[in-house]
């Protein structure tokens, strides 16, 4: 391959494939062959869309041109100066781009030094992400956990939380395709809001007592002041979701101050830089997490891959999502 095929999001709703120079690893970086990329259905369809406040974080962050992803597995290539040629060869997952070839700094890697497929490591980000917000969350053994919204987000964050130990965890979404990918196993509930009273339902399966965390995944800022009605007094209400715009008429009386709910924010972000004794929890551990639970058995995603495609279908595979994201959870793109 002389060329470098990097998706591109020229403007709103329109994707095409640039067949860009393949880059040369500076000093301490590496030059990465793409095995594989998982497409972010939440964040890069809402960045393809365009849709969201002019001067918003959304709208810094998505001037187009854009370049999306940041779930990238690939094999080293080429080292820098100053990196061992030790690397090359290595498999390794990085926060770059859907591209053939990427650069990273060695302390952006993280090590595939285990028998696991690229396919499952490229879910890194999304476990990355749900971890981190589980842990923000504080969810302890014996809590009830209602995720808002069953996208890879809502998936994963859903088995977090029964991995930490809540029961139920109930997931809430009216797609019955996305209800369906919820483990069939004691301990998950999957509610349809169009079929279900969710309240009632949530009450009745607490005992009266309501979700004691509730996970807002749905991307949809007009849906979050209804997520607060199953959650407990002083419960705590995890912003896990990009909300693409801001949500109308929230009262900060009824929905904060007066119920006394803990309302929290769960960016990727907010990971500490560094590891402290207070807080060890970096991203690079919970990928180290993320890869013991997948060695041991503890999480299965391999049902969550619905759809593989080349590289080379990458615009139609959008257009698809773009119409109806309820019929896509894992999206993985070959480029191999």
């Amino acid at each position: 391959m002389d060329k470098n095929p990097t998706i591109v999001f020229p403007q709103p709703e329109r994707v095409k494939l640039d067949e860009k120079e393949i880059p040369s690893p500076g000093r301490g970086e590496v030059l990465i062959k793409t095995i594989c990329s998982l497409i972010s259905t939440g964040t890069e369809l809402t960045l393809l869309s365009g849709k969201y406040p002019p001067g918003s974080a959304w709208a810094r962050y998505g001037k187009f041109p854009v370049i999306p992803g940041y779930s990238n597995v690939g094999r080293i290539i080429r080292a820098g100066e100053g990196v061992d040629d030790s690397w090359i060869g290595k498999t390794v997952a990085s926060h770059t781009p859907h591209s053939a070839f990427v650069l990273s700094s060695l302390e952006n890697l993280r090590l595939i030094d285990i028998d696991i497929s690229p396919e499952e490591v490229a879910f890194f980000a999304i476990a990355e992400i749900c971890l981190n917000g589980i842990r923000r969350a504080k969810v302890v053994l014996g809590e009830s956990v209602a995720v808002y919204g069953l996208g890879l987000l809502g998936q994963l964050t859903a088995r977090f939380a029964h991995l930490a130990g809540a029961r139920p965890v109930i997931g809430i979404d009216i797609a019955e395709t996305r209800l369906n990918k919820l483990p069939q196993k004691p301990g998950f509930i999957a509610i349809n809001p169009k079929k279900t009273n969710v309240r009632e339902e949530v009450s009745r399966l607490t005992k009266g007592k309501l979700a004691d965390v509730v996970f807002e995944v749905t991307g949809n800022p007009e849906l979050i002041p209804s997520e607060f009605e199953i959650l407990r007094p002083q419960g705590r209400f995890v912003v896990l979701s990009s909300p693409y715009g801001p949500t109308p008429n929230f009262d900060f009386h009824d929905l904060c101050n007066s119920p006394s709910f803990i309302i929290i924010g769960a960016h990727n972000m907010s990971h500490p830089q560094y590891p402290t004794l207070d807080n060890p929890w970096t991203q690079k551990r919970h990928f180290e997490l993320f890869k013991d639970l997948l060695l041991a058995g503890e999480l299965d995603i391999k049902d969550l891959i619905t759809h593989r495609v080349n590289y080379k279908e990458a615009p139609e595979i959008y257009r698809l999502l773009l119409e109806d994201k309820s019929c896509a959870l894992g999206v993985i793109i070959k480029w191999d």
